[in-house]
């Protein structure tokens, strides 16, 4: 592997990769590929060996065991390469406050060893993605986090990555933003940059071409989201609108026909073998219980519902797990 080559089918290979920490183990043996214009999602807890990978994939950190290759160089052998070639964006937004947006990026610029026509080509490219057109001389420290944040990958795609790193990009982030961000990330993936995102938003995930889920150092799950729906749910999911409650969760745990239950969103969702036959007795359970103006449904398996189902909750509760 001694040169990166555009025409690669997978931008990223992992085989085995291991991270070990004196006697703690952070990466457990993990093998993925994500392909070449592909939007791949990174998901897991607090502390499930996400930040680790992309450190190894980056170049910054050694790995234990294993190999691995971004854009066809060796993670372990030629690291510097790889730093030259990809992006990065993590959520803190690398941006210098006391600079002026077009003196961002002539610094990232710079960086990269961009300068003349080739920087003045590439800072006209970003302002025109990100919609910076007219905020040019705008210090940074007065721009909106939704500003910031298009600046922040503009800063690190200005020297024209094919592989892009971003750690929770949309962190802190209104709705509005959020969506717009990911318009411009279906662009880049369309024009063939290839995207590695970790994200805890569920909505997020679901719009990753492919989606790998680790959780204690171990990949548990890997697919598109309709593949990890169909082969990790079994039976079907009913949503109830209630009071989310301890109360009401322990009453819907205990109703007929109940695997798992937990909190979702403003609502309930519980794993049922047939929402047909189990949600009216789940209703004549909660009346019951003495419960008033709630109602249940039938609804599609959320990613949501996915990780719920692959996770041993008795050992880790629902209600405990978060993501970065």
């Amino acid at each position: 592997m001694n040169s990166a080559n555009n025409g690669f089918e997978k931008s990223i290979v992992v085989n085995g990769l291991v991270r070990k920490f004196g006697s703690f183990t952070a990466v457990d043996n993990i093998s993925f590929d994500v392909m070449r214009g592909e939007i791949f999602g990174f998901l897991g807890p607090n502390g499930s060996g996400k930040s680790t990978t992309i450190r190894m994939l980056c170049g910054i950190l050694e790995p234990s065991g294993g190999s691995a290759s971004v854009l066809g160089y060796d993670i372990a052998t030629q690291a510097e390469e790889i730093k030259k070639h990809i992006g990065y964006m993590s959520q803190k937004f690398s941006l210098y406050d006391d600079l002026t947006v077009n003196e961002n990026l002539d610094f990232f610029g710079g960086i990269y060893g961009l300068k003349g026509q080739r920087l003045a080509e590439r800072k006209n490219f970003v302002l025109e993605m990100a919609g910076l057109k007219g905020r040019e001389n705008e210090l940074t420290a007065n721009l909106s986090t939704g500003w910031k944040q298009r600046l922040a990958l503009g800063s690190a795609i200005i020297h024209e990555p094919k592989m892009v790193f971003l750690d929770e990009p949309t962190a802190g982030v209104d709705p509005v933003s959020r969506r717009n961000f990911w318009d411009m990330l279906y662009q880049m993936a369309e024009a063939g940059t290839t995207l590695f995102v970790t994200t805890h938003y569920m909505d997020e995930a679901e719009h990753c071409h492919r989606l790998g889920f680790i959780y204690q150092g171990r990949i548990i799950a890997l697919g598109t989201p309709d593949q990890l729906r169909s082969k990790h749910i079994r039976g079907d999911i009913v949503e109830i609108a209630i009071d989310t409650s301890q109360e009401a969760l322990q009453a819907i745990s205990k109703a007929p026909g109940v695997e798992e239950a937990y909190f979702y969103g403003a609502t309930i969702h519980a794993k049922v073998a047939s929402a047909e036959r189990d949600a009216k007795p789940i209703e004549r359970h909660l009346a019951n219980q003495g419960f008033k103006n709630f109602s249940v449904q039938a609804v599609q398996p959320s990613l949501e519902d996915v990780f719920v189902s692959l996770m041993e909750w008795d050992v880790v509760p629902y209600s405990q797990f978060s993501f970065d």
